[in-house]
């Protein structure tokens, strides 16, 4: 087969249009933006999928990653507002939002995010003291990823957060450090162990406060009802012995008697009673007690009966004076010593 010239040319104009299109066909993948120059000058960014541009006229300047990326940050010396240094390192989280400032306002994207984060770590951590700059890590990230975001919002990135990771003071420090959580701990111990006490030493005189009132209480009660029964009992002692006078008012020497032989009676039961005798002596007059007893059970017969009939009171009825006699001469009898008998209820006389 045999081509001519005008064969040649147009087979040349189709290779070379079909080199075009390939040149101008551009594939972006997803999680990617790139820039279109046009003589070196940015004009338009293409999104994710297929794209077209003028071959020879327009290339692509850069291609930018739009997904969130991490940024280790190194550990670097820092020295605190206390003069203590320490150690510290950090990542960072950022994300390109405008890939055109991304690629024309900064160069070197990643280690201007570095350094910048690097210094707003010695400048955030160096205003603290070590105590606070040891328990406040929150307070720390808050802090740098507003001043990082902030610094980098002109360069089209977005900062999403930024964390310290370690803090590593010296190690003398770190000793000391523990000596003072231990001494600490210690004191608040001995804080705990000293209001324990005290809640327990309150609580035993609040105990022995309320005992102390019960007490008192039940001393009083009993004290009322003990003043009560001696009331009660002086009563009944002032009906008896206005009994008693009035029956010696009337004369009935009976109701003496028994009045007598009552109490001599009881006071010998509580002299058998008593814990330290052993040996009870009883008086000369006791016969006559046993005899006063008698006397008390006719007295008793006379007054309730014999239990076969009512009883009824046998009037008094006086005495006449026997009448007087000429005295008659008898013989002078044998004087004999005779003992008077003995009344149980007269007084003694002790020599």
């Amino acid at each position: 087969m045999v081509f001519d010239g005008l064969d040649v040319v147009v087979l040349a104009i189709v290779v070379l249009v079909i080199l075009v299109l390939f040149a101008g066909i551009k594939t972006v993948p997803q999680g990617y933006r790139y820039t279109i120059e046009r003589f070196g000058r940015y004009t338009r960014t293409l999104d994710p999928g297929l794209n077209l541009i003028t071959p020879f006229i327009e290339r692509i300047g850069a291609r930018m990653n739009v997904m969130e990326q991490v940024l280790a940050i190194p550990t670097q010396e820092v020295i605190t507002k206390d003069n203590a240094s320490v150690s510290a390192d950090a990542v960072a989280f950022y994300q390109v939002l405008n890939p055109a400032q991304a690629a024309y306002q900064i160069s070197d994207l990643n280690n201007a995010i570095q350094n910048l984060t690097m210094t707003n770590i010695r400048s955030v951590m160096g205003s603290m003291d070590l105590d606070e700059l040891l328990s406040n890590r929150e307070v720390i990230n808050e802090r740098l990823l507003r001043v990082v975001d902030e610094a980098v919002g002109p360069w089209g990135i977005k900062v999403t957060r930024v964390e310290i990771k370690d803090i590593q003071p010296p190690a003398d420090l770190v000793e000391s450090m523990g000596r003072q959580m231990k001494a600490e701990r210690e004191k608040r111990a001995q804080v705990l162990e000293a209001e324990g006490a005290r809640n327990a030493q309150i609580l035993r005189a609040e105990g022995a406060k309320q005992a102390a009132v019960l007490q008192a209480e039940g001393q009083r009660e009993a004290a009322f009802r003990e003043a009560e029964a001696r009331e009660r009992l002086a009563e009944a002692e002032a009906k008896a012995t206005q009994s008693v006078s009035q029956a010696i008012a009337l004369g009935d020497v009976q109701a003496i008697n028994y009045f007598v032989a009552q109490k001599y009676t009881e006071a010998l039961a509580e002299i058998g009673k008593a814990p330290n005798s052993k040996i009870v002596l009883m008086p000369m007059e006791a016969s006559a007690l046993i005899g006063s007893l008698g006397g008390i059970g006719a007295i008793a017969r006379e007054v309730f009966g014999d239990g076969n009939g009512p009883a009824r009171i046998r009037p008094t009825v006086p005495q006449q004076p026997a009448p007087v006699t000429a005295p008659r001469a008898t013989p002078p009898a044998t004087p004999r010593t005779t003992t008077p008998p003995v009344n149980p209820f007269a007084p003694r006389n002790e020599t």
